[in-house]
């Protein structure tokens, strides 16, 4: 498969080469045969014709020699622009430096473990990556779209690979195995149910959230092994409705998704990354409130219950999660002070 992904990426320069080749061995034998030149002879007879410099012969022509010569320099003529433009789409128009990307990015990502794959780069995809790299999240993004090669690699800069993400052997060079999670924005629900089912197969730990745009894709998708599915429609919809219906509580979620620049964030903070003199503490003997002004709405227990406005008495031991609410300033200041 490695092979066949490194001679897609240089099949016209192999092809150019093989008909270079080609067409000096057919100039090489056709003026051994016809004119009774030595291979030396016609390799150079060869070259100054294919070339097209126009130095003199080396003997004069007979008949059939010049005959032979008129068609040989027909058909070079179209094998030398087409050798000359593929040469110089790799030279000075800047695949080579796209291919070299490609193998630098190539050998990065299998060095990723539990990072996230992106399948697709649509709206749904691409604000996705933006997300995961303002929370500095390690992703890799596949898709299959070539004319998406500059915008993700030059002007991004993510991580990409170039192949239908439905196939297995571009998920396991996404590093599927490694993977802690895939998102996968497809604009077909069918082809989203059989990445779903595809990347199950190859890691049956890693976790999916899928796009849906037909409710009755919700139930397939999570039989197929989605822990999540987004109707990114329907939520559009409910939510531009609710700017009427209940335009402050909108206000108020608008503040926490960080839509807005003066807007809250919402974090996560692990038992596991606390300092290890607040492990143990309770949220009340934490004082977060009073020292960070960042509050504490939620929590996941150690039996994966989430409770909302949890008691200030709640022990922080393995296994527990909390949902801290704030300003980015004031997260920041948390993060200095409680985090490791």
């Amino acid at each position: 498969m490695l092979f066949l992904e490194r001679y897609r990426d240089f099949r016209k320069l192999f092809i150019s080469a093989f008909l270079l080749i080609a067409s000096l061995c057919t100039g090489m034998l056709g003026f051994v045969m016809i004119e009774g030149f030595s291979w030396v002879e016609s390799f150079y007879m060869a070259v100054i014709t294919f070339s097209t410099v126009g130095f003199n012969e080396i003997y004069p022509l007979s008949e059939n020699g010049r005959l032979f010569t008129s068609i040989y320099i027909i058909f070079n003529l179209m094998i030398f622009a087409y050798v000359v433009s593929v040469f110089s789409t790799y030279l000075f128009e800047g695949e080579l430096n796209r291919l070299y990307r490609k193998y630098v990015f190539g050998k990065e990502v299998k060095k990723m473990k539990d990072h996230i794959i992106v399948c697709g780069f649509g709206r749904n995809g691409s604000r996705a990556c933006e997300e995961l790299r303002s929370q500095k999240v390690e992703f890799v993004v596949v898709d299959r779209d070539e004319q998406l090669i500059d915008i993700i690699q030059n002007v991004k800069k993510y991580k990409f690979i170039l192949g239908d993400p439905t196939q297995e052997e571009v998920l396991e060079e996404a590093g599927i195995g490694k993977a802690k999670a895939l998102i996968t924005t497809l604009p077909s629900d069918a082809e989203n149910v059989f990445l779903t089912l595809t990347a199950k197969e190859l890691n049956p730990e890693v976790r999916i959230i899928s796009r849906a745009s037909e409710e009755n894709t919700i139930k397939k998708l999570k039989q197929a092994g989605a822990q999540h599915v987004i109707m990114p429609d329907a939520i559009g919809g409910l939510h531009m409705a609710q700017h009427i219906t209940k335009p402050f509580v909108i206000e108020y979620l608008d503040q926490l998704s960080g839509h807005q620049e003066d807007g809250l964030t919402l974090e996560e903070v692990r038992y596991e990354d606390l300092r290890s003199d607040f492990q143990g503490q309770t949220i009340e003997s934490m004082d977060i409130r009073n020292r960070t002004d960042v509050t504490v709405v939620g929590l996941n227990d150690k039996h994966g219950k989430f409770v909302f406005n949890p008691s200030s008495k709640v022990i922080m031991e393995p296994g527990v999660v909390l949902v801290i609410v704030g300003t980015y300033p004031k997260v920041q200041d948390f993060k200095s002070e409680y985090l490791k």
